[in-house]
C-alpha cells in the first residue's frame, strides 16, 4: 500500500539518481581519463547502481525496527533499488555493444539495443518455463525450482558469450528471476532462502576476483586521484539528485537526508560487471580497449571499497535517528490507557 502511494517517487527515485551519475561520471572520465564517450558511459553505468546486497538488509533491519515504516521508506528504496540496477545493466549493456561493435553508429546502437532486446526476451521465456515448472504437485519443489533458476541463470552468462550478446547474460539472469518469482507468489521464500545460501558461498569468490584483478603495486598514484576523484564528483551529484528526487513526496527534510545516505552504496553490481568490458577487451586482443577497461575496473573497484562500508554505516547509524519509528499496538494501548486515567482523574468526583 505504501509502495502504491509512493509508485512516482520510486519511478523519479529508480531513474534520475543514477542517470544523473552516470552523465556525471562520463563527462569527468572524458576530461579527466581520457577516455571515449562510449567507455565514459560504460564507467558511468557501473557506477550509477546502487547495492542491493547493502541497501536491502539493511532496509529489512529498520523495518524489522519499526523505521520509517509508516511512510513506507523501507519498501521504496528496495523497490527502486531493483529497477536502479536493471537501468544501470541494461545501459551497460548497450554501451559495451557499442563500444565492442565495429560499423556504422547507427548499427552500433541497434546492435546494444539488440543485446537488451534479447537479454529481456530470453529472461521471459526462461522465467516463464521456471515459473509452470516444475508442477506444483512434486515433492522438494523449492529445492527443484532453486536449482533451475542457479543453472539457467549460469547457462544464461556463459551461454550469451558464447552465441556473441555478452551484455545479455546478465538482463537475462535479473528478468528470469523476477518474472518466475512473481509467478510463484508467497512460495518463493523457500527459493529465496537456498539461493541465499548459495549466494553466501559464492560472494567472497565475486569480490576476491574483482580484488585480485587489481593489482595495487601497478596503479599508478596520478590515476587513482583521477579515479577518487571521479568517483566523489559523480556521487556528490547522485546525493544531490537523490534528495531533489524526493522533493514533494510527504518526507521530511530528516528523511530525505536519510534517503540521499541510502543511495549511496556500491558493491554487487560493480563486481559482477566491472570486469565484463576488461575481458570483452581482452578477449579482442587490443592493449588500448584493455587500458580502458582496467581504467572502469579500478574505478568499480575503489566504488567497492569507499562506498559500500560508508554506505552500510550510514545507514545503520542515521536510520533510527532521522526516520520516525512506528509505535507497536501495545504502545498505543498504554498510551490510550493513560489517557483514559487521566480523564477519570479529571472528572468530578
Amino acid at each position: 500500500q505504501a509502495l502504491k502511494k509512493l509508485k512516482a517517487v520510486c519511478l523519479r527515485l529508480s531513474f534520475g539518481p543514477c542517470i544523473s551519475e552516470t552523465c556525471t561520471a562520463a563527462v569527468l572520465a572524458y576530461l579527466f581519463m581520457h577516455l571515449p564517450w562510449q567507455w565514459g558511459f560504460i564507467l558511468g553505468f557501473v557506477l550509477g547502481a546502487v547495492s542491493p546486497a547493502v541497501v536491502v538488509p539493511s532496509m529489512l533491519i529498520l523495518q524489522a525496527g519499526g523505521y520509517g515504516v509508516e511512510k513506507g521508506i523501507p519498501t521504496l528504496l528496495m523497490a527502486a533499488g531493483s529497477i536502479d540496477d536493471i537501468l544501470a545493466i541494461t545501459g551497460f549493456n548497450t554501451c559495451l555493444g557499442m563500444a565492442f561493435s565495429s560499423g556504422s553508429t547507427l548499427y552500433n546502437v541497434l546492435r546494444g539495443v539488440l543485446e537488451v532486446a534479447v537479454g529481456i526476451a530470453a529472461g521471459g521465456i526462461l522465467g516463464m518455463f521456471v515459473r509452470y515448472f516444475p508442477s506444483h504437485d512434486q515433492a522438494s519443489l523449492a529445492w527443484k525450482r532453486s536449482y533451475f533458476v542457479l543453472g539457467l541463470s549460469m547457462f544464461a552468462v556463459f551461454g550469451s558469450i558464447y552465441f556473441g550478446f555478452p551484455g545479455s547474460g546478465g538482463l537475462c539472469t535479473l528478468v528470469l528471476a523476477f518474472v518466475a518469482g512473481v509467478g510463484w507468489s508467497d512460495e518463493k521464500r523457500e527459493v529465496e532462502k537456498i539461493v541465499a545460501v548459495a549466494w553466501n558461498i559464492f560472494q567472497p569468490f565475486l569480490f576476491g576476483l574483482i580484488g585480485a584483478e587489481v593489482s595495487v603495486t601497478s596503479l599508478r598514484p596520478e590515476t587513482v586521484g583521477l579515479c577518487v576523484a571521479t568517483l566523489a564528483i559523480a556521487l556528490v551529484v547522485r546525493i544531490i539528485a537523490t534528495f531533489l528526487m524526493v522533493c514533494f513526496a510527504g518526507f521530511n527534510f530528516k528523511e530525505k537526508v536519510f534517503v540521499s545516505l541510502a543511495w549511496m552504496p556500491k558493491a554487487t553490481v560493480q563486481a559482477a560487471i566491472g570486469s565484463l568490458a576488461l575481458d570483452t577487451a581482452r578477449s579482442h586482443q587490443d592493449e588500448q580497449l584493455e587500458k580502458y577497461g582496467m581504467d572502469v575496473l579500478t574505478v568499480a573497484f575503489l566504488a567497492i571499497l569507499i562506498t559500500a562500508p560508508i554506505g552500510a554505516l550510514a545507514i545503520g547509524l542515521a536510520g533510527p535517528r532521522l526516520l520516525q519509528k512506528a509505535q507497536t499496538n501495545s504502545q498505543e494501548d498504554e498510551k490510550g490507557a493513560e489517557a483514559a486515567e487521566e480523564a477519570e482523574a479529571c472528572e468530578p468526583s
